[in-house]
């Protein structure tokens, strides 16, 4: 992504960083913070190659140079990235970052360096790094990242221009998964999932959410069609594809967005439908059952989502379920 395209998803930090690079003022260190999925990472990753890059149009790297290719690769002797060390960060990391600070840069006088989930340095690690920071170098940029800010320490913190990422709306969050080539159904149904980017993009490259999606979806327009078939569909497709308490809950949210697309439609908000792609086939289950149907298949698998996290079996969770959502179908029509 470009600094324009930053600029869309996130607005002041592109902001600041965009005016500090025009002006060539970087600051020494930055902390990013913010939820996962909000491309903290990967605007430190953005940040380094404009730092690096020697083909900038503007600011804007070029992507495609020795510095750029070796960012994104991983490989850049001048940019450095340390992650906790199992569950936390330890001082001997930070031993290594200030060591490596203190060298002229490997192949020019500039160095940069990416310090993941700060909040999980140990208190003698923190320490560390905060006597470094207390001894800037000009010719460096380090940026530490977050999802927890309340637990770094408050002398790092102030050491740092802090840069707030904001959870990304869903719709400029599909129309991203869209342009890096998920198709448009998928990209509503796995924003209606999760606010976290880069959970939604791997969601959507899964082959067994990609069939989950479709075994519900499936499963809902036969409740309603051939509602004496629902239960052994349940058997044959829901009980063997949802296995585990984790994957159950993945079908379940699945479920609640088919009966609120079914809501939204009764309710003359077809805009708000995410399963786009079974459009023809919601409008006519929308025509077919009561409102009050639909309230209930929602409270029903509400219900079932509580059962589960009661540590319900998930086939004891999807057998109730099925029977409730059979009843109303049968009753409501």
């Amino acid at each position: 992504m470009k600094w324009t395209q930053w600029f869309e998803e996130q607005k002041t930090v592109a902001t600041i960083l965009i005016n500090s690079l025009e002006q060539s003022r970087l600051g020494h260190a930055y902390l990013f913070t913010g939820q996962k999925g909000t491309g903290k990472r990967e605007v430190a990753r953005h940040l380094a190659r404009s730092f690096f890059c020697r083909n900038k149009n503007g600011i804007e790297p070029c992507g495609a140079c020795r510095d750029c290719r070796r960012i994104d690769s991983g490989n850049h002797p001048d940019v450095v990235v340390i992650r906790p060390d199992g569950r936390s960060i330890k001082k001997q990391q930070i031993a290594d970052l200030i060591k490596a600070f203190s060298y002229r840069g490997v192949e020019s006088e500039r160095k940069f360096f990416i310090v993941e989930q700060v909040d999980l340095m140990t208190a003698q690690a923190a320490n560390s790094l905060l006597k470094f920071m207390e001894e800037p170098d000009g010719q460096t940029v380090c940026v530490l990242i977050t999802e927890n800010v309340h637990a770094v320490l408050e002398t790092i913190v102030s050491r740092c221009q802090v840069l707030t990422f904001k959870p990304l709306p869903p719709e400029k969050m599909k129309r991203r998964l869209i342009g890096e080539g998920v198709a448009p159904a998928m990209a509503a149904t796995v924003t209606a999932l999760t606010a976290d980017y880069e959970e939604a993009k791997a969601l959507a490259g899964d082959e067994w959410f990609a069939k989950a999606r479709s075994v519900v979806i499936n499963y809902m327009e036969e409740l309603f069609a051939q509602p004496q078939r629902a239960m052994m569909t349940m058997y044959e497709q829901c009980a063997t594809h949802f296995t585990d308490s984790n994957r159950l809950h993945i079908g379940l949210d699945l479920m609640l967005i088919w009966f609120r697309d079914v809501l939204s439609l009764q309710t003359g908000r077809p805009e708000a439908v995410v399963f786009t792609d079974r459009l023809e086939r919601l409008n006519a289950i929308a025509d077919m059952i009561f409102m009050e149907r639909t309230a209930s298949g929602l409270a029903a698998v509400l219900a079932a989502k509580r059962r589960l996290n009661a540590n319900g079996h998930p086939l004891s969770v999807l057998e109730q379920l099925a029977l409730r959502l059979e009843e109303g179908a049968v009753s409501h029509v």
